[in-house]
């Protein structure tokens, strides 16, 4: 049997062993996802693909061929949990998948979609964004099936599957080869159809002979069926699919503008009476046409980010056959490297990862130290120095050193299928201005249909030969399509110019809100600071009552197994003295406090002064309230521990812009000593220390109550979920994983202080460039309607007016992809 897939034609990987029976004869498979697809097109007698197939398909169901898309659908094969691995993200029995769908080509499909669908029962949500032509779907699948979600959409003339990057590169190039075809092809009809108008209209003036006239009109007619019938298609669609469930969206006006046009001009020709105006027809099909190209272009552009990386993804990794692995023993390969599918990676999977690979799934080093391009996450070409007990990420580069690496998160719930998965539904996310503009528009087009109805009556009335005209410019002139693009382009360029940044945009709240804030909040440790805390000094309290002092190696291999179990800042510098040897157990972590636990069979506490210098102890040593943290036995002090930290480079700098517009506070957990010195150093006029995740809380409600202010909280993300709560806008460092799940609604994946100030200036543009573009959108239809109900605006001028009014919006948010 070939060492290939006979579906995808790539190497099929050590211990796979899976087949389908195609013409009689057993063909192999190399993943589960190829099978499927091949099981499905044998059961379905389309096995001549295979034979008239001129190159292999893509892995599993990245490509699969076009004529199988409903039959995969109606066999539910999408809905197997084999398949789903791949693209489905599951929590508390909620599913939530990331889609693409075919079809979208303006604001009012993507509200048409949430419409229809919010309608199904066990749908949790759905958010489209038109812009990406993507969806954020959330069902309860114990009550729908995938498959019925994807049937809804098809129902309402929409094409949905799941989100594959290299497929929606794919879906472009061929969407893109659509749209110059139709330009292509209504272009050259258009010029030939306007030169035989050119001849028509002298011929007026120089007596030109009426069956030469009568020639040059039929010719006109057969030239403008192609562009009426393929050239005007996706306007036509978009307004069947809209009226056959009772709503109207901009294409309505659009269509029923085109076929009075072509209808009237074809009637003129064939009876002999009346004007024909078929080069009227064919320039404004044309016109906007272009418009429709430019804006797929234009959300083609602000789509490829979360497109790219998840093309950063490998297809195979090196994965290390583990000594207890059965199968490992029984073909003696413990030490072998075995080639694999990454996305079969699983939990607790050990992976070599050598120079120049790229990083497969999350994970930890085992083994091994190099360093790390993390660009993709972060934004910063400087690689990152990574050893034993580091977190890796996937889809970033091993530069120089060969790692071995255990899996800690499969492909579908890494860190970076997260950051893709949230920043759809945060661009998905509409404003309360956009969801209200959403509505104008809706019955801003029952608007303009009456008015056009009420225009021709009147002008049939007082100019009979111009009212079609006219009433066709007020059709054209004023269909809102601005107005429904002026908030979701918008928000996709900013939030993809921010992830280039390396800011991550968690909540949908954030662009409206940052504009807004007044105060910003600090944590100390590990947000001012780096959190790469150095044990500067060790102080040993022996006691008179104690026979057995402590000596320095004893408190730092006491203190280091307590703190293991911390994921705080201060935690981190008492590692390299850890003494595996000391059993530990009864371990408990106490939020923004400290670590109690029995070691060596003695019970000892470690933690923050203020909570340990307490009425319980015995003897009350205020000295020690400058200590970083101390250590208990007995409510005995027995150690106390001073570590130092740095100033991050850019605090300085960020304090010294939030001063001039903002107040500014430190919410910290460390001494009084600690707080009062940085906050000189920063220049920061209120600090609040030895606090309790509780009391910073307590502190940010006081200020968001007594002084109305609207806060933003800036911390470390660890141990910081309630004051994150509590925040108007909360704000993370770091890349960790852990941080990847709490409460933030923003990730600084750079780690840069300085992104606060980008973030926040990004969305104050944001907001004034969508201000702008309504101000535009209203502005242009109040302008026009006006002028095109009195008979002023041609039906050239009309469709130019509302091509340009919605490439001024788009080219208007594509300022903000730029630096």
């Amino acid at each position: 049997m070939s060492n290939t897939c006979f579906h995808c034609d790539q190497p099929i990987p050590q211990g796979i062993n899976l087949t389908v029976t195609i013409n009689h004869k057993k063909q192999a498979m190399c993943c589960i996802g190829c099978q499927a697809v091949a099981q499905t097109i044998v059961d379905n007698n389309l096995t001549q693909y295979y034979l008239y197939r001129t190159e292999p398909a893509q892995k599993g169901l990245e490509l699969v061929p076009e004529q199988l898309t409903t039959q995969l659908k109606k066999n539910k094969l999408l809905d197997q949990a084999a398949l789903q691995s791949e693209f489905i993200y599951q929590d508390h029995g909620v599913k939530e998948a990331i889609l693409t769908v075919d079809g979208i080509s303006c604001a009012a499909c993507a509200w048409l979609i949430e419409m229809q669908l919010t309608k199904l029962t066990g749908l949790v949500s759905i958010s489209v964004n038109a812009t990406t032509q993507r969806a954020t779907v959330k069902w309860q699948d114990d009550v729908i099936k995938l498959s019925a979600i994807l049937n809804a959409i098809e129902q309402i003339g929409y094409q949905a599957l799941p989100f594959k990057a290299n497929e929606i590169e794919q879906r472009n190039k061929v969407m893109g080869k659509v749209f110059i075809k139709r330009l292509g092809i209504s272009g050259i009809l258009m010029m030939q159809i306007m030169m035989i108008a050119i001849g028509l209209y002298f011929g007026a003036f120089s007596g030109m002979a009426e069956h030469n006239k009568y020639y040059l009109r039929w010719v006109s007619f057969i030239l403008a069926i192609p562009i009426v019938s393929y050239g005007a298609y996706p306007f036509y669609v978009g307004a069947i699919n809209t009226l056959k469930i009772k709503r109207l969206s901009m294409d309505v006006p659009v269509s029923i503008a085109i076929i009075l046009a072509f209808s009237a001009s074809a009637w003129a020709t064939v009876t002999a009476q009346g004007e024909v105006y078929f080069e009227s027809v064919s320039m404004f099909t044309f016109l906007l046409l272009i418009g429709k190209f430019l804006e797929f272009r234009a959300r083609s552009h602000a789509a490829q980010v979360s497109a790219n990386l998840l093309k950063l993804m490998p297809m195979t990794a090196t994965k290390i056959a583990r000594v207890n692995d059965t199968q490992s023993k029984i073909n003696n390969e413990a030490s072998k490297e075995l080639l694999v599918a990454a996305k079969q990676l699983v939990a607790g999977d050990l992976v070599l990862i050598k120079p120049g690979e790229v990083i497969p799934a999350d994970g930890l080093i085992i083994s091994g130290s190099s360093q790390i391009n993390e660009a993709m996450l972060t934004g910063e070409q400087t690689p990152v120095n990574k050893a034993t007990d580091d977190t890796v990420f996937a889809g970033t580069i091993n530069s120089d050193g060969n790692l071995t690496v255990q899996v800690t998160q499969p492909s579908n719930q890494s860190f970076l299928s997260q950051l893709i998965r949230l920043s759809e539904q945060s661009q998905a996310h509409k404003p309360k201005l956009a969801q209200f503009s959403d509505t104008v528009a809706q019955f801003f087009v029952a608007i303009i249909l009456v008015t056009a109805i009420a225009t021709a009556i009147y002008w049939q009335q007082h100019l009979p030969e111009e009212a079609f005209w006219i009433t066709l410019s007020v059709l054209v002139a004023t269909c809102p399509c601005a107005l429904s693009l002026a908030t979701p382009t918008a928000l996709t360029c900013a939030t993809t110019r921010l992830n280039n940044e390396g800011i991550m945009i968690k909540s949908a709240h954030v662009m409206e809100t940052m504009p807004n804030i007044e105060c910003y909040a600090f944590d100390k440790t590990g947000t001012l600071t780096t959190g790469e805390f150095t044990l500067a000094k060790v102080d040993i309290i022996n006691h008179a009552e104690h026979i057995n002092s402590y000596s320095t190696a004893q408190v730092l291999a006491i203190a280091a197994a307590l703190e293991s179990y911390s994921e705080h800042p201060l935690a981190k510098p008492f590692a390299q003295y850890r003494d595996f040897s000391l059993p530990i157990n009864t371990v408990k972590v106490l939020s923004g406090r400290g670590v109690i636990g029995t070691v060596n069979g003695q019970c000892y506490k470690i933690g923050k002064a203020s909570w340990l210098l307490n009425a319980k102890a015995q003897v009350k040593q205020p000295e020690y309230l400058n200590a970083s943290c101390l250590l208990v036995a007995e409510d005995k002090i027995i150690a106390a521990f001073y570590l130092v930290d740095k100033i991050r480079s850019d605090g300085h700098s960020l304090l010294e812009q939030l001063n001039k517009s903002h107040r500014t506070i430190m919410l910290s957990g460390d001494n009084q000593y600690a707080c009062e010195k940085l906050a000189k150093q920063l220049s920061i006029p209120q600090c609040y220390a030895n606090l309790s995740a509780k009391d910073k809380m307590t502190v940010l409600q006081q200020q968001q109550s007594e002084q109305g202010a609207t806060v933003a909280m800036v911390g470390d993300g660890v141990n910081d979920s309630p004051v994150f709560g509590a925040a108007h806008v909360s704000i993370a460092m770091g890349c960790g994983t852990d941080i990847a799940k709490s409460g933030a609604d923003v990730i600084l994946l750079n780690n840069k202080l300085s992104s606060i100030l980008t973030l926040a200036n990004i969305a104050a543009k944001t907001k004034r460039i969508i201000f702008q573009n309504y101000l535009w959108a209203f502005g242009y239809n109040a302008i026009v309607l006006p002028l095109a109900v009195s008979g002023f605006i041609t039906p050239y001028l009309a469709v130019i007016g509302m091509s340009a009014s919605s490439i001024l919006v788009i080219t208007n948010s594509l300022r903000l992809l730029k630096k």
